[in-house]
This record gives C-alpha cells, structure tokens and sequence, in this order.
C-alpha cells in the first residue's frame, strides 16, 4: 500500500440545515420546538499505524456507545431527524397508505412445519401485528395458537431490549415438544431458549439462555427427551467484545436439566477438533436420521463431520471429517445411508456429490447432478426424493431427484415464475414450496410427487393487493465499466413513459455470494403509486452467477460491487427511466459499502441516498465482535494488503472536505450487534461535517431494535414512510415540499 498520511483537518462549524427552513418561515413557526440543526460532533482524531501508513479518524470516541455523551448525541441526531421527517407535508398520507395495502391481507404466514399426525405448525402475523405468532393447524383446517411471544416470560436484561419476537422453532421427532428461540428488541446476542407442549402451549421449565442467533437452531435427538443448540460463550470482566463470538459451540441438553450441566458436543476442543476460534460450529440433525452433521463455519463454504447420532450422548463425540473448507462445500444432506454434498470444488456454478455416509468420500463420490448453465443453490431430503432448488437467469427452478442408482431429475412445474424456496421433512414426501416475484406476493403451495401437482395450502388466503395489474417487471443487462454484463431487475408503474421523470429508488448489496432474488412487498404499492420505480441491481459479490460472480466482487475485487451499482444507475437515466435529479441508492448491512462508495465515487450521480444499518468504516468494523467472523469476506488489519483492501471500501475514509454529497439518511438500530449504530454514528458526523451542498445528513436511530431489516408492523411502516416521504422531497415531488 502506498505510504500516505490520511489527515482531516476537521471543519468546525458543520450545521448542514441551518438554512432548512428559511424559506418556510409560516411553517418554521409551527414548529418552533423543533432542532435547527443536527448536533455537531466534535473533532477528537485518533491515528492509527498500519504497516507504516498513518490513518487518522476524527470520531473514534463514537464508538464507545456506553459513553453518555455519545449516547445523548445520537438522541439528538434522532431527535433532528424525525423532527425534519414529520415535517414533510405528504408524510402522514403516504404512511396512512403505506398501512392501508401492508394490512389489507388477511395474514401473513411462513415457516410451515409438517407434523407426522397431518397437523403443521407455523408462524403467523395478522394485520397491524409487529411481530408473528405460532400456530397449529390440524387435519381439520382448526387453527389454535400455541406460542405467543408477548406471553413468554423472559429474563429482565432480555425483556428490556424491547419488544420480544420468535426467531425459529424445531419439533421433537414425536410432535409432542417445540423449542423455540426468542429475542428481544432485535438483540440477537441474548437471546432465550424456551420448550414448551405442542398440545397445550406451557412451557416445561426448560430455559437456556445466551443463545447466538447465527447458528443457536435446535436439533433434537430421536428420543425427543434431548436437543443440540448453539450457545454464546459467558464474558469474562474486562474481556474484549471480539471474544463475544468466538469459540461458539454446540451443547447436549437433557430435558428437565439446568443448563449449567449441559455440555459440549461439538466445536473447538471437543475431543480432538482443533478449529479456527472465530469459525461458528453447530450441529444438525435430521429427523429419523441415524447421523449428526457438524459443521465449522457456515459461511458460504463449510468445513463439515459426521458422527452416529447416539455418539452426541456419550462424554467425548468421535466425528469424522468429510470436508473441508479447501473442499468448497456449502451443505450435506443424509438420507439412509447416503451422503449429498452441494459443491463448487471444479464447478463454480455447483454440483451434487454422493457418497457413503459410512465412509465417505469425496475424491471418490459419483457425480448426482453435473454443473450447468444454472445454479445449484441448495438441496433438501424428503422421504421419496432429493429436493434441489436452481437459479436459472434470475428465475429459480426446483428439480426433483429421485432416490436410487442412476436417478433422472425430473422438472417441477411451477406456477409462479420467480422465486422458489423449498421445505421437507425427510420422513414425508413432496415438498412446500413458498413462490413469490417481483409482482406476485408468496404463498405457500405443497408438492404431491405420486400425482406431480404443485397444490396450493390455502394457508396464507390471497390479500386484495398480492397480485397488482398496475405494476409490471422487466429484466435487462448493463455494461459495467469493465465490460461485464450485470442484471438489472425493474420493477414500474404499468404504461410508465420513459421520459426521465419517474422518482426510482435502485437497490444493491453485492456480498456474501447471496443473490438478490424477486420478492413482492406489498407496502411497496404506495412507491409505485407516486409514480415511483423500484430497480434491483445484481452487482458481483452476490451469487447470481455462482462462486465466480461472488469472487469478483470480494476482497480485493470489491471495487466491481459498487461500479457495477453505479453502472446500473447510470442505464437508468440514460434509458429515460429516470434522472440524477430523481435518482436514489439504497444499501443495507454489507450493503453498506457498495451504496457508501458509489456515494463517495460518484456523488453527483445520485439526488439521495439511504444507507441501513451500512458497513462504512471497514477498518473497525473488522475488528468489532461480528466482524472478525465476516474477515474472510472483506479482509483483515493484519496484512498490508488486507488494510489496502479494506480501505479501499470503507467510504468513511472517502468522504472529502468540500464536497456537494447528496441529501442522505442513515439508518441504524440501537441494539445492532451485527454492524454496531458506530459505523453509521461515524459517517453521520463526517458527512455532515464534509458536505457543502446544504443538503440534509440525517441520522435516525430505532431504538429497542435490532439490525433493521424488512419487517411488519408500526416501525416497519414508520421506517418506509421517512425513507420515502424523504426521497420525494429530495426529488422536488409536489405534495412533499417544505
């Protein structure tokens, strides 16, 4: 890296509104009350050494968020924020609509669980519910409520994150038990652990707390008396917040135990696995299955063990290593006692592996389903066949792979062109098939293999806005600045003219090898009725072309994320889809780079800009406790070229002085453990500091919440009313100006 002093001298009168309402002074006057202008942060630089280049940042005290000053700043930027945001004259109508298509639909269900007896369970929100519910539906069509989080009795430091939601739930192998995991306030680091009676709701006494989100997900032993979670490890005093994740391990629980006595079964030092302490490592296993499945990672790639399922009972677990992460395996699947592994060793588009589950191996294993112009995404087990789930020019397909020698895949014809997620129990056969796309909402269909019929459950009754005319897809492929050819999904008023004028919000994110898929959002009908285009930008770093489109955009190629956005942006106004003036980016957690540096590289390409919950200052962010488990993605502080790379997409470290930024809102949740409120607290400060184009730099902060996210209920709608009622006034739409 070149050798280079990075100084911000640090401006000292940064009122970016202070002129924000001059020219309204009857409104001014109705809101006297209200903040002239965000608080301005103080410049307190810290420099950091890295490989002999000095690195200065102006705002490292904000990272300390226990600190009372920080913590009454970040009150006052919100205070700011939503007091210029409930000014806006067609906010209040906007989020009466915005409520009016979200809870027009009768409910909203996902997470269907079959039961052995006919019944299934699942998680439901009826309208004007914040967070979802599990019922039980049996043979009859009778619904009865089995949990309800609001009910739940938790641990006060938990409760007191705010509000409790039902993070995911298994059944024991009998139906007779569930555990279910339970978070509070979006806080996905303290989490609890609950059992209770499917048949009556009560809980048993079983409570285990601690559990990380990431990979806490109970499996239960055939016996249906025992369950293997994931548990974050106890903080010592004085330890630092990187040691939150690590040494993440898998636990045996006997019901009726405290869970002081349960014990590891799997991860660093059981027995004799040595493993990488910032890895996660848990363990599955499935119903009626005589295998334990260990997996050390579960990032794209996974290192995975097999063990006999009664081993988990004995004092030390003897697991056999079936791959590692030079393997490039991204799940196992046993059924009986063959072994399927979803691999891109030699097929970066994936292929299918099988070999014995008894001695397993790779080297050896028959080739199930070969590479092809599709990705593989996934596989699930069901009774009469393998399930495998395709991504096939941004339209999933579901292929059905029969058990046995030589079996041909057979083509599940979907009715829904667009997105496909899959479901099975490996004791039933057939499949639930959730379908959804860009202009169709999801619901939820079951597969019957002896009559192959896609059939719908009627589980989730048709809302009177799940299939709109007035809006229409489109699918096209832009020349990025190098020559490649990136997606572009557009999503537009039906009988929209191209003649620049349509306010268009573009979504990107770009990490991960995931791939941005067609989903509806109901509430997104109000965007469209402003005239409103909503454009999806498959950018490299996401999976939309298997691991070769994730790693051009990873490390030291992740300057392809956010080029490929601002290529995509530019198509837009060039195609009269839009203009720079009605033009919007919008990035959310890893997101967060590639909108933070198309905004810094191109500033004027944009008129707003929404960054959620972003990745901005990678050069810490690496170093916090999440972030040490996402170092093999973007990089690390420990190798000259691993900073290089890091700084080359951190944009706090691109904002410049004397720059005319675009009216921007930043997004973060007060109980965020996967990217700390600091990343957006810190470039919150600099851009405002930074901007000259009197334009605003507005930080909001959701507190009680967690990593925001797509969601349901007041927040959720609040959160979309600001950002769009936000961007229209940016846009100069009559009926949004102050």
């Amino acid at each position: 890296m070149r050798k280079r002093r990075a100084v911000w001298t640090g401006v000292s009168v940064a009122i970016v509104m202070c002129c924000l309402f001059a020219s309204r002074p009857a409104r001014a006057a109705q809101s006297s009350r209200a903040p002239v202008a965000p608080p301005i942060a103080p410049v307190r630089p810290v420099t950091d050494t890295y490989f002999g280049t000095d690195l200065v940042d102006p705002y490292r005290y904000l990272e300390t968020l226990t600190d009372p000053v920080v913590q009454a700043w970040m009150r006052q930027q919100d205070g700011y924020a939503r007091a210029v945001l409930a000014r806006l004259p067609g906010r209040e109508a906007l989020l009466h609509r915005i409520r009016a298509v979200e809870e027009a639909a009768p409910a909203r269900v996902w997470g269907v669980v079959p039961l052995l007896d006919g019944s299934c369970l699942y998680l439901k929100r009826h309208p004007g519910e914040a967070v979802a519910r599990l019922y039980r539906r049996d043979v009859s069509g009778a619904e009865t409520l089995v949990a309800d989080p609001a009910r739940i009795p938790l641990a006060p430091a938990v409760r007191r994150k705010g509000r409790a939601g039902i993070h995911g739930f298994a059944v024991s192998p009998d139906g007779k038990y569930i555990a279910i995991g339970i978070v509070a306030g979006g806080d996905t680091v303290n989490g609890e652990l609950h059992v209770l009676e499917v048949a009556t709701g009560k809980e048993i006494g079983d409570v285990i707390p601690r559990i990380g989100a990431e990979a806490w997900w109970p499996s239960w032993l055939p016996d249906s008396k025992a369950i293997v979670y994931g548990r974050l490890q106890p903080l010592t005093a004085g330890a630092p917040a990187t040691a939150l994740r690590q040494n993440f391990r898998a636990y045996l629980h006997v019901l009726g135990t405290a869970p002081d006595l349960d014990r590891p079964v799997f991860g660093q030092g059981v027995g004799s696995l040595l493993l990488n302490p910032r890895d996660l490592a848990f363990v599955r296993v499935a119903p009626g299955s005589r295998y334990a499945v260990g997996v050390v990672g579960g990032g794209e790639f996974s290192a995975f063990y097999l063990a006999p399922v009664e081993a988990l009972s004995t004092s030390s677990p003897s697991w056999r290593p079936v791959a590692g992460f030079a393997d490039r395996v991204a799940s196992v699947v046993v059924h009986d006692d063959d072994l399927y592994v979803l691999t891109a060793q030699d097929a970066p588009r994936a292929r299918i592996l099988r070999t014995d589950a008894r001695q397993p191996n790779l080297a050896a294993a028959e080739i199930l389903l070969p590479e092809s112009p599709a990705v593989i995404l996934g596989m699930q087990a069901a009774q009469d066949a393998l399930y495998v789930s395709l991504l096939d020019a941004g339209v999933m397909r579901v292929q059905r792979v029969p058990y046995g020698a030589h079996p041909l895949p057979e083509e599940v014809r979907l009715p829904v062109q667009g997105t496909a997620h899959v479901g099975t129990d490996p004791r039933l056969p057939g499949a639930f098939l959730y379908l959804s796309a860009w202009t169709e909402a999801e619901r939820i269909w079951r597969y019957d293999p002896v009559n192959r019929q896609v059939i719908d459950t009627h589980l989730e009754p048709l809302g009177p806005n799940d299939r709109p005319t007035a809006i229409a897809s489109r699918e096209v492929q832009v020349v990025s600045h190098d020559g490649t050819r990136v997606p572009l999904s557009i999503v537009f008023p039906t009988g929209m003219a191209p003649d620049g004028s349509h306010p268009t919000l573009l979504v990107g994110y770009g990490a991960y090898g995931a791939s941005l898929r067609p989903a509806f959002e109901v509430a997104r009908l109000a965007w469209h009725e402003q005239g409103g285009i909503y454009a999806v930008c498959h950018v490299r770093g996401g999976g939309e072309f298997g691991q070769e489109w994730h790693l051009a955009g990873k490390g030291p190629t992740k300057p392809n994320t956010w080029r490929d956005f601002i290529a995509c942006a530019e198509y837009l106004t060039r195609e009269g889809y839009t203009s720079s003036a009605r033009l919007a980016g919008f990035g959310r957690s890893a997101g967060g780079i590639l909108i933070g540096r198309a905004l810094t590289e191109r500033p004027n390409l944009f008129a707003a800009v929404l960054d959620t919950a972003g990745m901005s200052d990678m050069l810490r962010y690496v170093q916090t406790a999440n972030g040490t488990v996402d170092s093999p993605e973007f990089g690390t502080v420990t190798t000259a070229s691993g900073v290089e790379t890091l700084l080359a997409m951190s944009a706090y470290h691109h904002v410049v002085d004397g720059t005319a930024y675009p009216a921007i809102l930043l997004q973060t949740g007060s109980n965020d453990s996967v990217v700390e409120p600091s990343q957006m607290a810190k470039l919150a400060a600099r851009l405002q500091a930074a901007t000259i184009s009197r334009k605003p730099v507005l930080l909001r902060v959701e507190y009680g919440s967690g990593h925001p996210a797509p969601s349901a209920g007041s927040a959720y709608e609040q959160r979309l009313a600001d950002e769009w009622s936000f961007l229209l006034w940016q846009f100069g739409v009559p009926g949004f100006q102050l």
